[in-house]
This record gives C-alpha cells, structure tokens and sequence, in this order.
C-alpha cells in the first residue's frame, strides 16, 4: 500500500487566512484559521508562516500550496497584485518556504478552487477538462484542459469575469464598461433588486420588509431570503443574474468543449433560484448544438474549503 502523502494549503483572503493539512484523497484531517492583517504586508506573510507552522506540527508534511486572492507570476511564486491586499511583486514563496523549510508554490485563489472541483469535488469524475465560475462579490472561476490548469503565458489566465458582455455597460473595476461581473455577480444581484424594489416597491413587500422599508439597505442575504419566500422582485432578480450567468456558460462551451461547467461561490447557496435561470439560458443559448454533446452544469461540492483543499494538492505537485 502506497505511504499517505500530507501537504498543507492554505487559503489567502481579504479577512481571513484558513489552512489545514489535506490527505492525497482531498480529506482535511486538520484545519485553523487567523484574521488577515490586509493593510500590512510583513504582517500578513507572518500570519501564513504561523499558521503554516501550527499545522506541521506533529504531522510529517511534505509541501505547502497557497491560494490567494490576487494575480500570480507564471513560476507561482510571486505575487503580482493583490487587489484587496497589500502585495505588490510580493516574492511570497521566497518568504515562507525559507521561513518553513518545505517546498511552498504559490496560485491564484479562483485557479486554487477550480482545481479542486476538478480533484474532488462536483467534475471528480472528469478526466479532461472543466471550467468554473465562482459567483461571489464579483466573478472569478479556473479552466481545466487537457487535465492540467490553464494559466497562461503570464500566470494570470482565466479572469472569466472580466470577459466583455454589455458594449459600454456598467463600469467595472478592472477599468473596463460592461464586464460580465457586473452582471453575473453577487454585486450584480443586489443592484438589479434595489433598482426593482425602487420603481415596484409593491411587487418587493417581502425584500423591503426586510431591509426596513429602503431599497438601499437590500443586501444579497436578503434577496436569497425574500426569494424563498415568493418575493416577485427578488425572483426576478436571480432570473436576470441567471440569464447572463447562462450565456457566458455557453460561450465557454463553445469556445473549449469542456466535459463539466461548475458554478461555485456564495451565491449558490440559492439553489435552484440561481441554477434553474441559469441552466435554461445556457439551453436556449446553445440551441444550434442540440444534436450535439454539451457540457452539463453542477454546483461545486467542496464550499469554503475548496481553497485549502486545492492549494494543498498543487502543492503535492510541485
């Protein structure tokens, strides 16, 4: 029987920092957890070296693989930018691999949860490839092909929801006007319910009821509740992120073919009020390819522990 290997991933955000020692069979055996010091980057690098060090306490660790929620170099070992932290051309590998004495490999957090919908959660059973979206705040998501990670020439492909959906449509972050991220998002979701609430309050008693009668005080938490509850406004709000969610799904397969499509992130936490406008856009939108095979979509399996569940097996790769 072949010896059980143990790596060690840990999950990078803007809030908090989550790690946990993972089996070669996707199994946490154990996990903890520290605030992010965000605004402080000697500090932050600290608090993954500690915990880092807390986990391989006692356990026979053979590497160590880092998510983080930013733009990563092609060698995974620096990173680039890190929008809602404060590393810039952080050589964060460098840091903590001299610090822990292990081999440590460093990705981007949307690449780290793809990888493990593709390992062990909802495409386990896909040899080839997947594609991911996860449907946060904004929109980030990883490809699989050829079962390996796409990452580009840079170390920075993938970036699926900055791909253009409205010419000169909302302002997004990145800079751009009309990225899918402000239409497939969690972000998205809560503005298409706050401008419905605003113009129909009558069709959003129960949304309104629940952000005390102002439709600025909506949040995404409460557009999942008053949908439950047959809130017209709030229905129709995850009929409208469903239906771009639906469309961008499609362009997916039809650019790469891939064997599974993953939604992922906190807004599917809504069932069936997200998947359902999803998959029936991503039917009607691929109406042509009917004779043909197609890509099925799934809710990924793994939540919040996709992160140290993903860094963790990279790092069993290096």
């Amino acid at each position: 029987m072949a010896a059980v290997t143990l790596t060690i991933g840990v999950d990078v955000g803007g809030t908090k920092v989550a790690g946990g020692v993972v089996d070669d069979t996707g199994t946490v055996l154990v996990q903890t957890r520290r605030d992010t010091p965000a605004d402080d980057v000697g500090k932050t690098r600290d608090v993954i070296i500690e915990l880092v060090a807390e986990l391989a306490a006692g356990h026979d660790i053979q590497a160590v693989g880092i998510g983080a929620a930013g733009w990563i170099d092609a060698s995974r070992s620096t990173v680039l930018f890190a929008p809602n932290l404060a590393w810039r051309d952080e050589p964060l590998r460098a840091y903590v691999s001299t610090a822990v004495g292990l081999p440590v490999i460093v990705e981007n957090d949307g690449n780290v949860a793809a990888w493990a919908e593709f390992r062990y959660g909802a495409a386990r059973h896909a040899e080839d490839s997947m594609v991911m979206f996860t449907i946060g705040t904004g929109v980030g998501g990883g490809i699989v092909l050829g079962g390996g990670l796409v990452r580009g020439a840079n170390g920075i492909a993938a970036e699926l929801g900055h791909m253009l959906a409205v010419p000169d449509g909302h302002q997004c972050g990145c800079g751009r006007l009309g990225c899918i991220e402000q239409y497939a998002s969690g972000s998205a979701l809560v503005r298409f319910a706050r401008a419905a609430a605003r113009q129909e309050p009558q069709r959003a008693t129960a949304l309104l009821e629940l952000a005390a009668g102002e439709a600025e005080a909506i949040t995404g938490p409460m557009v999942t509740a008053a949908a439950k509850a047959g809130d017209a406004v709030a229905t129709e709000a995850f009929a409208q992120v469903g239906r771009w969610l639906g469309t961008s799904l499609a362009d997916m397969a039809q650019m790469l073919d891939p064997q599974v499509l993953v939604i992922g992130g906190g807004v599917i936490e809504a069932g069936d009020l997200l998947m359902g406008p999803t998959r029936r856009s991503y039917t009607e939108s691929l109406a042509q390819r009917s004779r043909l095979p197609v890509a099925e979509i799934r809710p990924a399996e793994l939540g919040n522990a996709a992160g140290v569940i993903g860094a963790a097996d990279l790092a069993r790769r290096i």
